[in-house]
């Protein structure tokens, strides 16, 4: 099977039009069959894992938790990083996120950092988890050199399940499934504390197709946690449906040189401005939404939001840049932080 795939690929060498005509047939074909994963997660073990929607209390989640541990967590805020789409697993973050992310935590001590949850996978399994397609997925994400394109593969993959995450149809069960995985990996990082006299913090970080499932799971996490709950997109990519009402902010910072970030300005009606009832209009007018420039941000790449090349002759890295830029935000001082909003412009 590797065999062909890398046949495949010598082929698609020959131009673009190539790649083209594949990645159409391909997109087709996932999306035919992406919300049967979903589904089938939802039948077999997702109605059991969430209780369907038994938890009729703010706190906890049910489940074997010990509520002494918890007791004795001091931590309340919790930094939940989702990656974007070319993600394969959700612990192997390319070398700038790490940055960001321990840079992050040594700015705010009280807050702890969660790497641990796979926004394109509603059962929170890596590509590397799946049976039966694993072996293409790893050969995907090591190629190089002539093959180095094959990444396309994952990202065509996860941009499917980026679209369930907005799909009425299927995203209630998607965005719980992920919202239960934010809270296992919560509770995995540090127990989640029932007894803090700190309000609890939630602070979701979503890059590219991470900040459409950030949004989706929001609603849940709401619904299930008494939290504030923060949003922030870098660079993200998100419809204007999911989130937005339950969100008490949603902050989100756009390279200069990023066009790929627009494209979720254009393709989704709830996000024009006339669509004036959408959440996100709505948010935008209550002053819980602010959009700003980071930087001379290109999308991704060693220029990108995390890339680790110097921006200038004094040695500042993109990834540096765009910690300095959410480190000014007024997340972090204050439960009502929208009451302290200022402009993100540079």
């Amino acid at each position: 099977m590797l065999h062909l795939i890398e046949r495949i690929l010598l082929w698609l060498r020959g131009g673009a039009l190539k790649l083209l005509i594949l990645a159409g047939i391909i997109l087709l074909v996932w999306g035919t069959l992406s919300p049967v994963g979903t589904l089938m997660w939802w039948l077999n073990e997702g109605a059991n894992t969430l209780g369907l929607k038994n938890k009729t209390f703010k706190g906890l989640p049910s489940g074997d938790r010990s509520p002494a541990v918890a007791q004795s967590s001091t931590t309340n805020c919790y930094i939940i990083f989702l990656a974007g789409v070319g993600n394969f697993s959700a612990t192997r973050l390319v070398p700038g996120e790490k940055i960001f992310l321990k840079g992050l935590e040594k700015n705010h001590p009280d807050c702890v950092a969660v790497e641990g949850v796979f926004a394109y996978s509603v059962a929170n399994e890596s590509l590397g988890g799946e049976r039966f397609l694993a072996p293409l997925w790893r050969f995907a994400e090591q190629a190089d050199g002539p093959l180095g394109m094959a990444d396309i593969l994952i990202k065509i993959r996860n941009l499917w399940r980026f679209a369930i995450s907005i799909d009425d149809r299927y995203s209630p069960i998607y965005n719980q499934g992920v919202a239960s995985a934010i809270i296992d990996q919560m509770n995995a990082a540090q127990s989640i504390s029932t007894s803090s006299s700190s309000p609890l913090k939630i602070v979701l970080v979503g890059t590219s197709g991470g900040a459409q499932v950030a949004l989706g799971a929001a609603t849940y996490l709401d619904q299930w946690l008494d939290a504030q709950i923060v949003v922030l997109s870098i660079g993200g990519v998100f419809a204007g449906n999911h989130g937005f009402d339950a969100a008490d902010d949603v902050y989100h910072l756009q390279g200069r040189r990023d066009w790929i970030e627009d494209l979720g300005s254009i393709l989704f009606p709830s996000r024009w401005p006339w669509t004036v009832t959408s959440p996100f209009n709505r948010a935008r007018w209550q002053g819980r939404y602010s959009a700003g420039f980071s930087g001379p941000h290109a999308h991704d790449g060693s220029e990108g939001y995390f890339g680790v090349k110097p921006v200038n002759e004094n040695g500042t890295t993109y990834v540096e840049l765009t910690l300095q830029k959410v480190n000014q935000l007024p997340i972090w001082s204050d439960r009502n932080s929208s009451k302290n909003r200022r402009d993100l412009s540079p």
